[in-house]
């Protein structure tokens, strides 16, 4: 990586002039904001992750960076919708494959949060071998259940080990995977769609989505950003953002003091001033297509440089986690072909 120097597996950042040195960005001098000594790594994080996302997606060879953190361990996309579920959720759940909308607004939303529930393409792939088209009028809370089960029975794993998905006792079943169904069939008793076509921004969204029990802070602002790929809405990703335990964290550790200023409002301040912090540091970063980073892209960009820095910056706290789980294994025989929602104009 051109712009990092690696010493002993820990990344020293632009040759090492910034460690130890709390970096000059006006605008968060301007408020009383002081970033840490290893602020910049958020910046330095996105640009090369990006780069790595070109050049798998262009066809170029493995390996696509000389980063040791990067290439060892599993991060995200700096953009949330170009990761491997999300594409799949935007292609195959939502878009039919990628023909386009097929699916009537119930069945749409009814099919983002059947598959999100449980976040995990294998589980919705047997069920569609299972029960045929997902569809809400050929809905069976017992087939549906019962097709989990079997996979529970086999050993199989249901859910993603991406976040955890409350386990809702509140609708009285045994298992959590049907409390979780009984979730979706509650919304849906409940007319959601309806309620959804009425509303007017993304914040708007996410309070209807916390109002149903068992969905906390973090999943209902998920949710919202699924639902919101769709052709249910059309909301901004600027308007609204929540800030998840990973992005606190990360946050806690690339400032030494935010002046009580909220960490959503620093995601703000970090998606509106990105342009010139790439050209502070003279970075370039491969947007898609003209699609700025989005609040929520800025936000899952602090929790993954939090990952980052636990093994880059061991010395520097945040939730107390000190390493990185998932290892990364490039799958070189199944590139994906990327799909956006239409609506973003992107090719």
């Amino acid at each position: 990586m051109d712009n990092l120097c690696l010493k002993e597996e820990q990344i020293k950042l632009a040759d090492c002039e910034l460690d130890k040195k709390i970096p000059s960005v006006p605008f968060l001098e301007s408020r009383g904001i002081i970033p840490a000594p290893i602020y910049d790594t958020y910046w330095f994080f996105a640009a090369e992750r990006q780069n790595i996302f070109v050049k798998r997606k262009t066809g170029a060879a493995y390996p696509w960076t000389n980063d040791p953190v990067l290439l060892k361990f599993k991060f995200t996309n700096p953009y949330r919708a170009s990761d491997r579920v999300s594409q799949y959720l935007i292609k195959n759940v939502i878009y039919g494959g990628g023909i386009g909308n097929l699916y009537s607004p119930e069945d749409t939303f009814f099919r983002i949060i059947l598959f999100k529930l449980f976040n995990r393409i294998e589980t919705w792939e047997f069920l569609e071998r299972k029960i045929g088209p997902i569809e809400y009028r050929n809905y069976s809370f017992e087939r549906i259940s019962s097709c989990l089960n079997e996979l529970l029975e086999n050993n199989r794993k249901i859910y993603s080990a991406a976040y955890i998905m409350p386990s809702g006792t509140s609708f009285g079943f045994p298992h959590k995977h049907e409390n979780n169904i009984k979730l979706l069939e509650l919304m849906m008793s409940e007319h959601v769609v309806a309620k959804i076509a009425k509303l007017k921004n993304l914040k708007e969204l996410y309070e209807l989505l916390i109002s149903y029990p068992s969905l906390g802070k973090f999943l209902a602002f998920q949710y919202a950003i699924d639902i919101n790929y769709s052709e249910l809405c059309d909301f901004s990703e600027m308007d609204f953002v929540v800030a998840g335990p990973g992005a606190q964290s990360g946050i806690a550790k690339l400032f030494l003091d935010t002046n009580g200023y909220s960490d959503e409002y620093i995601i703000r301040l970090m998606a509106e001033n990105q342009e010139s912090e790439f050209e502070r540091l003279s970075l370039k970063f491969n947007y898609l297509g003209s699609r700025r980073l989005q609040l929520i892209d800025c936000q899952n960009l602090f929790c993954e440089t939090d990952k980052y820095t636990r093994v880059a910056f061991p010395e520097y706290k945040g939730n107390n986690r000190t390493r990185i789980k998932q290892h990364f294994i490039p799958n070189l025989a199944q590139p994906i072909e990327y799909y956006y929602p239409p609506k973003w104009g992107i090719m």
